[in-house]
This record gives structure tokens, C-alpha cells and sequence, in this order.
């Protein structure tokens, strides 16, 4: 995110999760109360569009994709005492959920400077359990900040990255997951990865030829595809074991796409859960 510009997909993720509340139906995938109010000004608006052009392919399926990796990663905390959110955008488990839990908000300084705004302007204190943690992942190692922030590298976490490696070129994706994978052993990764052409479903090559188009507009393209072979290869180089390699349809139990709604899986973005070798 450039100096002082709002992130456009930061926005857009948070609309989708807090549209999925009234523009949807059940079974609920994900329950984000916090998303909305971070949205200000801009809530009815976006949440609005949702509710008025929710069928749409790119609307339903961020709406998909945003609630699936949110219920997928905060489902393997259980067991954890730290939690790394990479690239946290307007990521809001900080602020939802019960102590316990020491949470780290990597992310570009601009656009945490920019959060802290939003969070104060919806009444939402950060909790002393709450670390922002600034780092351009292009240009600095992340990690090394962290413990300055509190973390303890001697201990397991849980490490998620959302909706980030596909707007990084390959080498800094690489070099992300090498200061993970030194990490303390039984450390755990979560990350989603975008498919290249020729790997991906009609739905799936459907959004990703409008997406492609909506992110450049907005300066935030994609810049990595992988296929699942190339993303276990990479994590394995790194010190990982492969846990699973899912695509959004069996992220989640079998009864959540049981809907009359217009949210279904589609191939184009897939889940990987990694942890850390001993």
C-alpha cells in the first residue's frame, strides 16, 4: 500500500466478510462482527452492493474465499499461544476474541497507521494482547521484528497469510516462508495461494480474468501463481511438513455449501497448511 492510500483489497475483504452477515444465508461459514464498524463510512455503500449484487460472480466469491481462510486459519489455534497474522490488512480476530491468545499484526506501516484510524473511529481499542508489527515484505525480513514486539521464538505459534503471496512476486514469497520455517519446530502455517491458468475451474478462470482487471485498476495486481506441487515443493525446501493442500470446497465441512444462497466453491484460489519440521 503506497504512503497514505487506503488498500483497496483490505476494504473489499472486510466488506465481503461483514456483507456475508445479511447478504447470505445459513449455514454461516464465518461470524465477523468487527468488520462492519471498521468500514465507517464506507459500510453501507459496500455492504449495500453486496446485498444488492451479491450473485455476482466476483462479490460471491470474495465473499466465499474471505470466509473460508478466516474460519480455516482461526480453527487451528486451538493449542496455540501466539498468533501471526501476515500482511493482517483489516483483519479483526484481535478484537473479537476471549484473552489468551498474544496476537502479532504484521503489516506495511501505511497500512497500519491507516487501521489504527478506522479502529479508533469505530470506538474498537486495541487490547494489550494486540501487537502491530510494521514491515514492508517486499523490502525488510518481518520476523526480525517481532520480538521486539514481544513474540517468543523459542515457542510454537500459529502463522497465517491471507490474501497476500499472490500479490508478491515468487522470491519474496520464498523468502517468507524460509524465515517461517526457522521458526520454533511445531510452529503451524495457514497461507492461500491463487492457481495459474489451465489449473483452475470455469468459475475459477471466470473471477480471476475480472479480478486481475479490478486489482491492476486499483495498483494492487497479482504477481504469483502457483500450482499445489510448486507450493508443497516450496514449503518442504523451507523446513515444513505438508499438512493438507485443499481447494475452498473441502476447507470446510461438506454441509456448509449446503445453501439456497449464491455462495459455492470455486478453483481458484486453494488452502495449504504447513508446520514447522522438528
Amino acid at each position: 500500500m503506497d504512503e497514505g492510500r487506503a488498500s483497496m483489497t483490505a476494504l473489499a475483504s472486510a466488506a465481503a466478510r461483514a456483507a456475508h452477515l445479511t447478504a447470505d444465508g445459513t449455514p454461516k461459514i464465518f461470524t465477523d462482527t468487527v468488520a462492519g464498524p471498521l468500514l465507517g463510512g464506507l459500510a453501507d455503500e459496500m455492504i449495500g452492493y453486496h446485498r444488492a449484487q451479491g450473485e455476482h460472480i466476483i462479490l460471491a466469491g470474495t465473499r466465499a474465499i474471505t470466509t473460508v481462510r478466516a474460519r480455516y486459519a482461526e480453527e487451528r489455534l486451538a493449542g496455540h499461544a501466539q498468533y501471526v497474522i501476515l500482511g493482517a490488512g483489516l483483519d479483526t480476530y484481535g478484537y473479537r476474541a476471549e484473552p489468551g491468545i498474544d496476537v502479532f499484526e504484521v503489516d506495511h506501516p501505511a497500512t497500519q497507521e491507516w487501521k489504527k484510524g478506522l479502529l479508533a473511529a469505530a470506538g474498537v481499542e486495541v487490547p494489550e494482547r494486540v501487537a502491530l508489527v510494521p514491515a514492508d515484505f517486499e523490502a525488510e525480513e518481518p520476523f526480525r521484528k517481532l520480538a521486539a514486539a514481544g513474540f517468543d521464538p523459542a515457542k510454537p505459534a500459529l502463522v497465517s497469510w491471507l490474501g497476500v503471496s499472490f500479490y508478491l512476486s515468487r522470491d519474496a514469497v520464498a523468502a517468507t516462508l524460509g524465515e517461517i520455517g526457522r521458526l520454533a519446530p511445531g510452529t503451524e502455517l495457514v497461507m492461500d495461494y491463487a492457481l495459474p491458468e489451465g489449473l483452475r475451474d470455469a468459475e475459477g478462470d471466470a473471477y480471476a480474468e475480472i479480478a486481475a482487471q479490478v486489482v491492476g485498476e486499483n495498483a494492487e495486481p497479482y504477481r504469483s501463481h502457483f500450482s499445489p506441487e510448486e507450493i508443497d515443493a516450496l514449503l518442504k525446501d523451507h523446513g515444513f511438513e505438508v499438512a493438507e493442500n485443499v481447494t475452498l470446497e473441502r476447507a470446510v465441512p461438506p454441509e456448509t455449501w449446503r445453501r439456497a444462497d449464491a455462495l459455492r466453491p470455486f478453483d481458484y484460489f486453494r488452502l495449504v497448511r504447513a508446520v514447522v519440521a522438528g
